[in-house]
């Protein structure tokens, strides 16, 4: 049975309200964790989720929550969640799309005085996108006891250590360990997200259902050299950081276009210098890069390589190389009652289209103890993490619609 309804004025206004709380000195829609912007953007969505008739509170892991009270208590809730923190220069969709469509559905259903039976909670997450603390998905990672001590005293370039970072903004890390979910305590978890990808706007379908997501690791390298003068010291009695960090990008850009039994990227995209200088033979670099695939076993196999060619080039430069990971999220495939729950939600819609995430999501992190599933609406021309992306406002609101609808068909299987 169809509820939920095309609101496509209201969620416009509510999207361009949110995207106006932005960084200005920084490109594009910009609001980083743990700053001034997002600390604003949370106030402004605890006023939506409880003029939305939803109950708020912050969890230990920072988290902002929304929940609507079922009529079965002795149900798991069925939570609904995304993000509203932005990589530097980001667009204004990516995330955000996600929580406020949790809020148009609570709205709605108080509207047409719908009681679930199961508690509804719409969930903004804290950094799920890479952090300057060198992880993603902090705040999932939090919920579901997947923050370790280790990830807790990271420090970001700035000295704050993420415990910190996580109690400044309501947080309680210290009672991480009791209060995370375990198995069993969600019934599902949905999710509403642009794509971020060029296939449904290619294929002309309005709505994606997604299959699975992509596993991520990460990991850092340090290459440590010998600095120098630039002018003074000859090209064959150099101990170059740079060039030989060089040599290992163009590797793992090699090992990623290699032929494995899933598709596979890889991606360097944070690298410094030092002492960066124009004349001066760099004495040390430090880049960041990512693996992604569905299948882990390919991850493992990129990551090998990886090593053996930093093994080679270290011995051929005779400069110090190290790697150490900075985090990891399991791939998921989503469970195929899910997929044809969502679709057949989704077909009463729109055009449908099933695909798998090439990005990584919340939902990596929530498959740990509840079943997920996602919808994608189209990203014009692909483009996202960019001050381009753009997705219509019909388009969104018929995934809340679809979105909705699969929590109602969900909420009446008990």
């Amino acid at each position: 049975m169809t509820v939920f309804e095309l609101n496509t004025d209201r969620i416009k206004d509510n999207i361009l309200a949110l995207a106006t709380i932005i960084d200005e000195d920084k490109p594009g829609y910009t609001r980083r964790p743990f700053t001034k912007w997002h600390t604003q953007s949370r106030e402004w969505l605890m006023n939506e989720m409880k003029n939305s008739g939803l109950d708020v509170s912050i969890d230990v892991a920072s988290n902002l929550i929304g929940k609507r009270e079922g009529k079965n208590p002795e149900l798991p809730p069925i939570m609904i969640g995304s993000h509203t923190d932005s990589v530097v220069g980001g667009g204004r969709f990516d995330g955000i799309i996600g929580v406020l469509a949790g809020i148009e559905i609570a709205r709605q259903l108080n509207e047409k005085d719908v009681q679930l039976a199961h508690t509804l909670l719409v969930v903004d997450f804290t950094g799920e996108e890479a952090s300057e603390f060198g992880i993603s998905t902090i705040g999932s990672r939090g919920m579901v006891g997947n923050l370790t001590q280790e990830d807790l005293n990271r420090t970001n370039g700035d000295g704050l250590v993420l415990r910190d970072a996580l109690a400044s903004v309501g947080g309680r890390p210290e009672d991480l360990a009791t209060e995370s979910l375990r198995p069993g305590d969600l019934s599902l978890y949905a999710e509403l997200h642009i794509e971020q990808g060029p296939v449904l706007e290619q294929t002309n379908h309005e709505l994606g259902v997604v299959t699975g997501i992509v596993g991520i690791q990460r990991h850092k390298v340090i290459v440590e050299g010998q600095a120098n003068h630039a002018g003074t010291t000859p090209m064959n009695m150099r101990f170059d950081a740079l060039t030989t960090a060089s040599e290992i990008v163009l590797a793992i850009e090699k090992v990623a276009n290699e032929e494995y039994a899933e598709q596979v990227v890889g991606t360097v995209g944070r690298l410094f210098v030092e002492p960066n200088g124009a004349n001066v033979v760099p004495g040390s670099v430090i880049f960041e890069f990512e693996v992604r695939s569905l299948d882990l076993q390919a991850l493992d196999q990129m990551i090998e390589k990886i090593q053996r060619e930093i093994a080679e080039v270290e011995k051929r430069r005779t400069v110090s190389i190290t790697m150490n990971q900075l985090s990891h999220a399991d791939s998921i495939i989503v469970d195929e009652e899910i997929v044809q729950l969502i679709e057949e939600s989704c077909e009463t819609v729109g055009t449908t289209h099933r695909l798998p995430s090439g990005a990584g999501h919340d939902g990596n992190q929530l498959a740990k103890i509840a079943p997920v599933g996602m919808i994608f609406v189209p990203s014009q021309e692909g483009k996202s993490h960019c001050a381009e992306e753009w997705t219509d406002f019909e388009l969104i609101a018929k995934g809340v619609q679809a979105l909705g609808n699969t929590i109602i068909r969900f909420d009446q299987r008990v």
